[in-house]
């Protein structure tokens, strides 16, 4: 039994799969953590996968659980927890990983002094890497907040941003994996383009990334110290800076991060 009763998850998709996953791995029992999920394949996949407790009810899910994670598409939020509405009380945390959507939204919907966290986390999260950031809506209390944080600690980093700030962490992080998947993939495609063999050029592309990043998060320099220290004078790695500088790769990531942020508020109705 956790401490702070069961977890129940309002959509069985991917970032559901790897919150629960990250909760069984860190000490929560299968038992204690319920999903609702209306196709019946994912329902009796992760029913079979992680022995989780299963329902296509999502009220029965609220009136069961202590905390409940929204995690379904933003464009269908006002029917669903309209359909919750009575099996919430005050006794309830709503943890929202929907991008866009603001707390005060979410609080509107319920109505009264619902206690809401909102959070954008990333697939990543699936293997213990995820980056997630938090905020509190008004009725949240530091408790909640620090509940929360518990159990985006269990699937990666976690990290407290203003709500204002939420567009832009679905921008960068919430989006971002994409971001990184098409330049490994890019990567490689280029190692192939030079003689590679397609497996060898995928395993060395993916390992670059994931040393980069390592050696960023481990050594705590700026990444353009780090770059300019492979950089040798009249060598390989700067003639390749060129190129990239000249293509603008550094002005269409920034670009990519804003057009994901600008679409995000655009699901909250901010623009």
């Amino acid at each position: 039994m956790t401490k702070t009763g069961k977890i129940g998850f309002i959509g069985g998709g991917n970032m559901a799969e790897a919150f629960i996953k990250g909760l069984i791995a860190g000490g929560v029992s299968p038992d204690e953590i319920m999903a609702s999920e209306p196709r019946e394949d994912r329902r009796n996949w992760m029913q079979e996968q992680y022995k989780v407790l299963v329902t296509t009810d999502n009220a029965e899910l609220v009136s069961q659980c202590a905390t409940i994670v929204l995690a379904i598409k933003p464009q269908i939020v006002e029917p669903v927890l309209e359909g919750v509405v009575a099996a919430f009380d005050s006794n309830k945390l709503l943890i929202s990983i929907l991008a866009g959507v603001s707390t005060a939204t979410l609080e509107k919907i319920l109505g009264g002094n619902h206690r809401v966290v909102r959070a954008m986390p990333n697939t990543p999260a699936l293997v213990g890497a995820g980056a997630a950031a938090i905020c509190p809506g008004q009725y949240a209390s530091t408790e909640d907040l620090q509940r929360a944080k518990r159990l985006f600690e269990m699937i990666g980093t976690v990290v407290q941003v203003e709500e204002m700030q939420m567009d832009a962490v679905t921008g960068l992080s919430g989006s971002g994996p994409a971001f990184v998947y098409t330049f490994i993939e890019a990567l490689a495609d280029g190692g192939v383009q030079e003689g590679l063999r397609r497996d060898i050029a995928q395993k060395l592309a993916i390992q670059t990334v994931l040393g980069a990043a390592m050696l960023v998060k481990e050594s705590g320099e700026h990444p353009a110290l780090l770059r300019d220290k492979v950089c040798s004078p009249a060598g390989t790695t700067i003639s390749a800076i060129r190129v990239l500088e000249e293509r603008g790769l550094r002005s269409t990531i920034m670009e990519t991060v804003a057009a994901a942020a600008k679409r995000s508020r655009e699901l909250g109705g901010k623009v």
